[in-house]
């Protein structure tokens, strides 16, 4: 007697999936990447006022140069999703990185090609957006279809961490290089970095045949993807799928107002505080934040609580609770009392990483990087439109990061799974039977 379609399709996955010592060490290797992802991301912005000096520019045009990644990294989210869907999100990940760490290290050198330092800057921030798009949505069709359902949060959480490592990183390290051996070293640091691990991943993670396998169908276009084809039409018309979207929307909104506005909040609130405490402090309790989210869903999945159940509740610890922290920030005049709120907010937000993050893994893992490709593109589209809104608001309050922080409340509904024909499900309103 033949198996039921779904079974087969599941035994398939299940024979697909990593080791517990393989996801070990891919874990690892991703955390370092996402590290690194953001040690790239960040290396202009440090250097934005000593380039300016250099260059010339004033403020606007440094404003154009820094905000420009953002037009590319909308650009490639559903992209990025798909191809993870078609060919690997592992070896979308390894190209897209080998890409941008050579534009990283070559960018002192972009900046001698001619006179017009502005443009050669800007589309090198533009093409370093469309490339650093496709990591996260490919990342999530990866771990969707690689990492077992009841480690799927402790994995995307603690791959997540690297943006908050990252960031401390070239925070500290590249202030460093700054101000002992100028503006081109960060850039050569945080390159050449990416560019080691691209080659370790290359040799000892990844084959050379499934690289070039990946190539080869990237200049055909062939479509290699062992699941059916996903009807997009019905999976749009899913109430889940579209609080997905929301959900996601809000939670990088409040991410990314946190991670622009902070430091000009603590700077007019508290002209004479130190700004390493609230520029360090925040990020510091956010890693091991992120690690016990992902612990903690993992642990009661477990246990035997329903998944969707412990999706919600990550998620209204990521958006509901940590939007009340953001409130009292705005209600205090004590520079202790808001590094304290300004942590606890920024720290509960990574709850978001066993949230929604690996919710749209569990609601369908052969699709999971369009999905989150379509979501983040709205986030990232409302965290560029929250960057350019917000500073007007922001002179005009007595504690004006109140106003801009009540508005991303989000979406507390969270998906139920999509039965779709097409669509390997996955267990998001319960643990999924075992053959």
């Amino acid at each position: 007697m033949q198996p039921a379609p779904d079974e087969a399709r599941r035994d398939a996955a299940e024979d697909t999936q990593w080791s517990r010592p393989e996801c070990q060490v891919w874990t690892g290797a991703l955390l370092l990447g996402t590290c690194l992802l953001y040690c790239a991301r960040a290396s202009m912005p440090i250097c934005a006022a000593t380039m300016s000096q250099d260059f010339g520019w004033n403020k606007k045009e440094a404003g154009v140069v820094l905000s420009s990644f953002f037009w590319g990294y909308c650009l490639t989210q559903v992209v990025g999703g798909h191809l993870g869907d078609r060919i690997g999100g592992e070896k979308v990940i390894l190209l897209s990185a080998s890409a941008w760490g050579f534009i990283t290290a070559a960018t002192p050198l972009l900046s001698h090609l001619g006179s017009a330092h502005l443009a050669f800057m800007t589309f090198s921030r533009v093409l370093m957006g469309l490339l650093q798009g496709v990591y996260f949505p490919a990342l999530t069709s990866l771990l969707s279809q690689k990492v077992r359902e009841s480690e799927r949060a402790f994995t995307y959480s603690t791959v997540g961490a690297g943006s908050q490592f990252g960031t401390l990183v070239t925070g500290a390290v590249g202030s460093l290089l700054l101000d002992r051996y100028g503006w081109p070293s960060v850039f050569y640091f945080s390159g050449g970095l990416t560019l080691l691990w691209v080659c370790y991943v290359y040799r000892c993670l990844l084959g050379e045949k499934d690289l070039i396998l990946a190539l080869g169908v990237l200049a055909q276009g062939l479509p290699v993807s062992r699941h059916t084809k996903v009807p997009w039409r019905q999976l749009f018309r899913k109430p889940s799928v579209w609080a997905a979207i929301i959900s996601q929307l809000s939670a990088a909104c409040s991410f990314f107002i946190l991670l622009s506005w902070l430091p000009t909040f603590f700077k007019e609130t508290f002209p004479g505080s130190k700004g390493w405490v609230f520029n360090v402090v925040p990020w510091l309790v956010a890693i091991p934040a992120s690690l016990f989210s992902g612990l903690l869903s993992d642990r009661l999945i477990n246990q035997g609580y329903r998944t969707i159940t412990v999706r919600k509740f990550m998620q209204v610890m990521g958006l509901g609770l940590s939007s009340v922290f953001a409130l009292c920030l705005g209600h205090t005049s004590s520079f202790c009392k808001s590094v304290v709120f300004a942590s606890a907010s920024i720290g509960l937000q990574t709850f978001n990483h066993s949230g929604i993050s690996v919710n749209i893994q569990d609601l369908a893992p052969s699709c999971a990087g369009f999905l989150f490709g379509v979501a983040n593109t709205a986030g990232a589209l409302a965290g560029r439109r929250s960057r350019g809104r917000v500073p007007g608001w922001l002179p005009h309050r007595d504690h004006g990061l109140l106003d801009v922080c009540v508005q991303p409340g989000g979406s507390h509904q969270q998906p139920r799974a999509l039965h779709l024909p097409g669509v390997r499900e996955g267990p998001a309103g319960g643990p999924e039977p075992r053959p």
